[in-house]
């Protein structure tokens, strides 16, 4: 656990809002492509292509959406003193793995129990 009020807080705070920044920039250059490429299609292209690419579209934008989803996620662990802790095992995450994957919310090898 990191003290929300500590420097290291306040250090994935600036990281994981950069993070954020960076997947909003893509969803939006990502989604006026979308728009362009559309406005193509729809003058007269290839039905089968047409739909493949909105699918690569809607595709990309989902999981865009999911990355920006546990941005979020990560900073109210930081806010609430959880950020860098295993969900399942308590234990801290390596900060390797905090910095590889800065939403990461267990270690590499913890498993989720099982339901």
């Amino acid at each position: 656990m990191i003290d929300p009020n500590s420097a290291e807080a306040d250090a994935a705070r600036s990281r994981l809002r950069a993070e954020r920044e960076h997947a909003e920039a893509r969803l939006h250059t990502l989604e006026h492509e979308r728009d362009e490429d559309g406005a193509i299609d729809a003058a007269g292209g290839d039905p089968g292509a047409d739909t493949t690419t909105a699918a690569t579209y809607l595709g990309a934008i989902e999981d865009l959406h999911k990355e920006i989803e546990e941005i979020d996620l990560a900073l109210r662990r930081v806010d609430d003193g959880t950020y860098g802790t295993d969900e399942v095992t308590g234990e801290p995450i390596d900060p390797a793995r905090l910095e590889a994957e800065p939403t990461a919310r267990l270690n590499v090898g913890t498993r989720l129990p099982l339901v």
